[in-house]
């Protein structure tokens, strides 16, 4: 039997890889401009920092896309983590407390999220794996 020359899956993936590639650019270009700014103003805050570090996660997500073709979860909620903080800086010392602590415990949350996804069991994800031969190794040590 013959396979079909045309597959959606392909396309879908390449599309992704070209976004993903999009993506990253863009992130440099942003990378640039920050430090440009960073320059001009002639000095470092922390939220410029945390914002560089965003985008390091950022282009560090993409990396590891391009070498697996998978996106660990814990990637995107560290980097929810840090806008968080981010966000709570930028704010400054005159906003309302509870705004504060809601900040505070969405970050918390978050870290309870990639927590319990630490620790998740392995054979969990033998469903994600897309060759047998990673199947097999989860399997194993279980």
């Amino acid at each position: 039997m013959k396979e079909p020359k045309f597959k959606p899956a392909h396309i879908i993936k390449n599309i992704e890889k070209i976004l993903l590639g999009i993506i990253a650019f863009l992130t440099v270009v942003a990378v640039l401009q920050e430090i440009y700014s960073i320059y001009i103003n002639g000095k470092v805050q922390l939220a410029d920092l945390l914002l560089l570090f965003i985008y390091t996660e950022v282009l560090g997500m993409i990396g590891i896309f391009y070498v697996s073709n998978k996106i660990p979860i814990t990637l995107p909620l560290f980097i929810a983590m840090t806008a968080i903080a981010r966000l709570i800086i930028l704010q400054g010392k005159g906003m309302d407390p509870i705004i504060l602590l809601y900040e505070a415990g969405a970050i918390f949350i978050i870290a309870l999220a990639c927590l319990a996804i630490r620790f998740k069991p392995l054979n969990t994800y033998i469903y994600q794996s897309e060759d047998e031969d990673t199947s097999n190794k989860l399997k194993n040590n279980n």
